[in-house]
C-alpha cells in the first residue's frame, strides 16, 4: 500500500532513522540508502508552535559530500541515457505517490514550519504541479533542425544533461521548492545532490523516498544536511555543474559569487519587497479580501507575499476594510483546524519582525493593527507574530527597505498610477507585483511599465504555473536562467549543435566552407 513507508510523528521517512536516538537524527540519502552521518555537530528541528524538539540534522562531513557526489555522478553516466520515455514514467508515478501521500507530506510541513494545514497542502500541490510538468519532459527537450544549411549538410541542435546538479532549499516551502528542483533536473537526464533546509528537512527526505519507491535508480537524487559547510563544500565541489539555490539574500549573493567563481551555472532567487497598486476603481471587497489573503498567510513567510500596499487617489480608504478583515484572522498552531495563520520559523525571526513594526511606528507610520504580543491558548511557547498593518509609510522607512518576511502589510500612498509604478520601479526588488483595477487601460500600462519580473491583474500572488517559468527580477534574482517550465529546462540542461553531412564524395577544398555556390 502506498505511503506505509511513511512515518509522520517524526517527520522523517522510516528506513534509516537513529533508533535510539531521542529526538531521532535525520539520516542522509546516499546511493539510495538512508545512511547516518558521522557528525559531530546537529542543528534541532523545532515544531514553531510549540518549541518541541522534533529531530536533529546533521552537518554532514566533507566525505560524505564526496560520497554523494560521487554516486550522483556514477548514476549520471547511466541515467542519462536512458530514454526519455522511462524518466517520464518515473514522473507520473511521483506524482501518483506524492498525491496519495498529500497528508502525511501535509502534516510534516505543519509540524517543522508551521504552516497551517490547508496552506501546508496548498505547498505540497504547487510542487506537485511541477511534478506533473515533468511528465511532459520530451516534448521540452525537443532540438532544432534546419534541412540543407547548405548542399547535402543538416544542422540540428540536441538537448543534453549537465551532469551533477545541486539544489539549497529555503526553510519556507518545505514541499515545493524541492519539487521545483529535483524532478526537471532527473527528468532531463541530470543527477542531483539536494540539501534541504535545516529547519525544516522531513518531507524532502519523505520526497526522496517517494522517488525511489517511483523507479529513480541509486544515486540519481541523493541527500546531503548542513549549513554554512555544507553549502561551500557544494560551491567548491569540481564535479557539480549546476546550483538552484532559493532563499535570503545574503546566502544567495554568496553562492551565486562562490559557484560561478568555480565555473558553475547557478540560478538563486532572493528576497522580495512585493506591492499591490490599488486603484480607485478595484473592487472594494475583492481587493480587500485579496490584500488580506496575499499579506498574512503563511504568516507571510512567502517571496511572493504582498508586503507593501499603495493605494492610489481616493483609494486609501480601503485600508480601514483590510484593518478590519484581518483583525478577524485567527491565530495558532497550525494544527488547529481553524487557524488562518501559524506561527513564524523561529524566536529569532519573530524578534526581528517585531523590531521592524516597532522601527515603523518609531519613524512616524500608523500603527493600525499590532500583532505583536500574542499567545494563542495551548501555544504559548510559540513563536507568534499576528496581522500587523501600519499605515503612512515612507519609503525611506526601515519597514520598508527590509523584506520583513512576516505577517505585516506596509500601506503608502500615492497620487496617481505613475506615481506608484515609481515607487515600485525605485525599489530594489522586482520578484512580484500586483495591480487591482476595473481599467484595461491602467492594466495595460502597468504590465508595460512596471519593472518586475512577474505581474497579476486582480491576481494577488501571481506564481506562474509551471508550464511557464518562475521569473523574478532585478534584486530578487541572480543568475541567467529562472526557475522551471521551459527556462528550468534550459538550466538544467546544455545545447549541442551538430552539423552533419551525409553525401558521395567530393574533391579536395581548402577554402573557408559556406552555403554559396561559387
Amino acid at each position: 500500500q502506498v505511503g506505509t513507508r511513511l512515518v509522520v510523528s517524526g517527520q522523517h521517512c522510516s528506513r534509516g532513522l537513529a533508533a535510539a536516538a531521542s529526538p531521532p537524527v535525520v539520516p542522509m540519502l546516499i546511493d539510495g540508502k538512508f545512511v547516518q552521518s558521522k557528525a559531530t555537530t546537529y542543528s534541532e528541528v523545532r515544531n514553531p508552535a510549540t518549541q518541541e524538539v522534533l529531530s536533529l540534522v546533521p552537518d554532514c562531513t566533507g566525505e560524505e559530500l564526496d560520497m554523494a557526489v560521487e554516486s550522483s555522478k556514477v548514476a549520471f553516466a547511466k541515467w542519462r541515457s536512458v530514454p526519455v520515455t522511462q524518466r517520464a514514467r518515473v514522473m507520473f508515478k511521483l506524482q501518483e505517490l506524492v498525491r496519495a501521500n498529500m497528508d502525511e507530506l501535509a502534516l510534516s510541513v505543519t509540524r517543522e514550519q508551521g504552516k497551517t494545514i490547508a496552506d501546508a497542502k496548498g505547498d505540497v500541490f504547487r510542487g506537485l504541479e511541477v511534478v506533473e510538468t515533468a511528465c511532459g519532459i520530451a516534448s521540452y527537450q525537443m532540438g532544432d533542425l534546419v534541412e540543407n544549411v547548405a548542399t547535402g549538410i543538416d544542422t540540428y541542435t540536441l538537448r543534453q544533461p549537465l551532469g551533477v546538479v545541486a539544489g539549497i532549499c529555503p526553510f519556507n516551502f518545505p514541499a515545493m521548492i524541492p519539487l521545483w528542483m529535483f524532478p526537471v533536473a532527473t527528468a532531463c537526464g541530470n543527477s542531483m545532490v539536494l540539501k534541504p533546509s535545516e529547519r525544516d528537512p522531513g518531507c524532502a527526505m519523505m520526497l526522496a523516498e517517494l522517488a525511489l519507491e517511483a523507479g529513480l535508480p541509486p544515486g540519481v537524487l541523493n541527500v546531503v544536511h548542513g549549513t554554512h559547510g555544507t553549502v561551500n563544500g557544494i560551491c567548491d565541489h569540481p564535479d557539480i555543474r549546476a546550483i538552484s539555490f532559493v532563499g535570503g539574500d545574503a546566502a544567495g549573493k554568496h553562492i551565486h559569487a562562490r559557484g560561478t567563481a568555480n565555473g558553475k551555472r547557478v540560478q538563486a532567487n532572493l528576497g522580495a519587497k512585493n506591492h499591490a497598486v490599488v486603484m480607485p476603481d478595484a473592487d472594494p471587497e475583492a481587493t480587500a479580501n485579496a490584500l488580506v489573503g496575499a499579506a498574512f498567510g503563511a504568516a507571510g513567510q512567502r517571496c511572493m507575499a504582498l508586503s507593501a500596499a499603495v493605494f492610489v487617489g481616493d483609494s486609501a480608504h480601503l485600508i480601514d476594510a483590510v484593518t478590519e478583515k484581518a483583525k478577524q484572522l485567527k491565530v495558532s498552531g497550525g494544527e488547529d483546524p481553524h487557524a488562518d495563520l501559524g506561527p513564524v520559523i523561529s524566536p529569532q525571526a519573530k524578534e526581528r519582525i517585531e523590531g521592524l513594526i516597532e522601527s515603523g511606528k518609531r519613524e512616524g507610520a500608523t500603527l493600525r493593527l499590532d500583532g505583536r504580543g500574542l499567545a494563542p491558548a495551548g501555544f504559548e511557547k510559540g513563536n507568534f507574530v499576528g496581522p500587523t498593518v501600519l499605515s503612512d509609510v515612507k519609503t525611506d522607512m526601515e519597514c520598508y527597505q527590509q523584506e520583513i518576511f512576516g505577517p505585516v502589510l506596509c500601506a503608502l500612498k500615492a497620487d496617481t498610477l505613475d506615481d506608484a509604478i515609481e515607487i515600485i520601479n525605485a525599489n530594489r526588488y522586482g520578484n512580484g507585483t500586483a495591480i487591482f483595477t476595473g481599467s484595461g487601460a491602467a492594466a495595460k500600462k502597468f504590465q508595460q511599465e512596471v519593472d518586475v519580473g512577474q505581474v497579476g491583474i486582480n491576481v494577488p500572488i501571481p506564481v506562474p504555473l509551471p508550464f511557464f517559468s518562475f521569473t523574478g527580477s532585478r534584486g530578487s534574482f541572480q543568475g541567467d536562467v529562472n526557475f522551471y517550465g521551459k527556462s528550468g529546462v534550459s538550466f538544467y540542461t546544455q545545447t549541442k549543435t551538430v552539423t552533419a553531412s551525409w553525401k558521395l564524395a567530393e574533391g579536395k577544398q581548402t577554402v573557408m566552407p559556406t552555403s554559396q555556390k561559387v
